[in-house]
């Protein structure tokens, strides 16, 4: 038996992987493809999976020779959302193939011994109150593997989702989109160029330069699909193409083919027993700005400390049904985020006023504001609790320290994987802490030059604020420390 089955091996899957071996917890991700894919969905992380990296000591291996974009679109309207009005080190989208960030994933992956099975699909699964018995099929034929848990990372279409009965409620499809990556004659016959986005009242077309001289073409026509799970025929785009703008632009040499739609839906539940779901196994919408990947990652690392915690032994009971409670709503906050992001988009001209006045609005900066940490996933506050802190719930400030470990900023506190309780006082107010959650929390003593807004605060795992207050306030700290991390070793 393993301690942990993950279903998966894109972005999400390995992500979750390296959170859990960061625990030292035993882990098998089964990858169906028999090499990572070389086409990339998404092109950006958000400001929030981009701290989250950085509280791993990722951040720079993903920022390296890429681009930084302080700006987001918004249903492409103007004017743009402004990220760097946002708070906390990483105010920008990282514009960052999925390829690269997949590749960056597994080499971290490597690092730390996880085991990735490629060609390996689950193909069916029983559940009791010991564990998971997953059937594969495997390049050497079907075998059986048994782990604590099984956590679903596969996909829209995840077979363990539907292996395991959790039902997947939302809306059908009412949009088709094609994509294309090819080469183009002449870009000229683009009404907008490369990159340019063309609202017509047939639909969108958004083209963008990849590597020369590879152009990705994207068309969005306000109609059902037509032709189900048909592959995509180059003369399909063409067609799609001529539709939307009024005449033919000549395509040819297509490297990568696919069509998508706005079919919208999220997993009744994020847990069933001892199976979990997480990234596009959990949710599918409109593919707008890289939303779904960024809400993966990031559920990825809310569930690694709670799951790693509860196969060693050492989680309070019902920590790991705080993954649903708190990223369930998220993801419905998400997926009503795009399908208004979509609505704006329609080309029918009764939205033109709709879009007309959402412009003003996103003028005025407590508008943009609140679109930009939307978009960003710097808005998310898990429930504080009657008379919480304000920063309870909410993502760790970003806090210049001086320590004595040499610890520089808030996130660098958070290396190791363990919750860190900060103390600011610098009199030791917490000593007996440090030696009851010894190997879950880290006590670190440290100043700061910054005007805070508490004493101390007790940071999760995942960057969150557990609880902050005055070095007195040692009821409410016991208690935060109890419900996260378990009772104190006597």
């Amino acid at each position: 038996m393993v301690d942990v089955i993950v279903a998966g091996g894109g972005p999400v899957g390995i992500l979750l992987a390296c959170e859990l071996r960061l625990h030292g917890v035993d882990v098998v991700v089964l990858e169906r493809s028999e090499r990572p894919s070389p086409h990339s969905r998404a092109f950006r992380l958000q400001p929030r999976t981009m701290e989250m990296l950085d509280y791993r000591g990722l951040a720079d291996r993903f920022r390296e020779d890429r681009l930084e974009w302080p700006k987001a679109h918004f249903a492409g309207l103007s004017p743009l959302l402004d990220l760097a009005q946002l708070p906390g080190a990483h105010p920008y989208s990282l514009l960052i193939p999925q390829v690269e960030t997949e590749r960056l994933l597994q080499e971290r992956a490597d690092e730390l011994g996880a085991e990735v099975r490629r060609g390996h699909e689950v193909t069916g699964l029983v559940q009791d109150a010991d564990g998971v018995r997953v059937q594969v099929r495997g390049p050497q034929g079907p075998y059986d593997l048994t782990g604590r848990f099984l956590v679903g990372c596969d996909g829209g279409r995840s077979t363990v989702r539907k292996l395991a009965g959790i039902d997947f409620p939302g809306t059908p499809a009412a949009v088709t989109a094609l994509l294309g990556d090819v080469l183009i004659d002449d870009p000229a016959e683009l009404p907008s160029g490369v990159p340019g986005t063309t609202r017509t009242a047939d639909g969108l077309l958004m083209c963008v330069a990849l590597q020369a001289p590879v152009v990705r073409v994207l068309t969005t026509e306000f109609r059902p699909p037509q032709d189900g799970d048909d592959p995509v025929r180059l003369d399909d785009l063409r067609e799609s193409i001529a539709r939307v703008i009024g005449k033919p632009v000549a395509i040819r040499e297509p490297r990568w083919l696919s069509r998508f739609s706005d079919a919208t839906r999220l997993a009744e539940h994020y847990r069933l027993g001892r199976v979990l779901l997480a990234g596009d196994a959990a949710h599918i919408h409109f593919p707008i700005g890289a939303q779904g990947l960024n809400l993966g990652l990031q559920e990825a690392m809310n569930l690694g400390w709670k799951l790693a915690a509860e196969v060693r032994g050492t989680a309070p009971e019902g920590l790991l049904d705080t993954y649903h409670a708190e990223r369930h709503p998220v993801a419905r906050r998400v997926l009503q985020e795009t399908r208004a992001q979509l609505a704006l988009m329609n080309p029918d001209p009764r939205t033109d006023p709709l879009r007309e006045v959402f412009g003003e609005l996103l003028a005025l900066p407590e508008v943009n504001a609140h679109l930009s940490a939307l978009v960003a996933g710097t808005d998310v506050v898990y429930p504080p609790g009657p008379d919480a802190h304000p920063w309870v719930g909410r993502s760790a400030p970003e806090l210049t320290l001086k320590s004595d470990d040499g610890h520089g900023r808030t996130a660098e506190l958070l290396r190791t994987g363990r919750a860190v309780l900060l103390d600011l006082t610098g009199r030791g107010a917490f000593d007996d802490i440090a030696r009851q959650w010894s190997g879950r929390v880290d006590v670190v003593r440290a100043a700061t030059l910054q005007e805070e807004a508490a004493e101390a605060l007790l940071v999760r795992p995942d960057g969150h604020v557990a609880w902050a207050g005055a070095a007195a306030a040692t009821p409410e700290l016991l208690t935060a420390l109890r419900t996260w991390f378990g009772p104190a070793r006597r």
